[in-house]
């Protein structure tokens, strides 16, 4: 992405404005139901993790994917 920082820019904004509106709702349903909470965090650390990936430039595409190797699954 570091060839495309303006797509990259572009990228993220525009998933921000869609997973915000979804923590703006949970944040609302949240008062009524504080468990959701824990749902409203996890979805504003997706939005700050992502716009991070996308938007830092040190890294490239190949480093988004998981390992082929599934590595990163649990046994089980």
């Amino acid at each position: 992405m570091s060839q495309h920082p303006d797509r990259a820019k572009q990228l993220a904004q525009n998933l921000v404005e869609l997973l915000s509106t979804y923590e703006e709702e949970l944040m609302a349903l949240e008062r009524d139901t504080p468990v959701l909470g824990q749902l409203r965090r996890a979805v504003g650390m997706a939005i700050a993790e992502a716009c991070y990936v996308i938007s830092d430039p040190s890294q490239s595409t190949e480093a988004w994917a998981p390992p082929a190797d599934g590595a990163t699954r649990r046994p089980g």
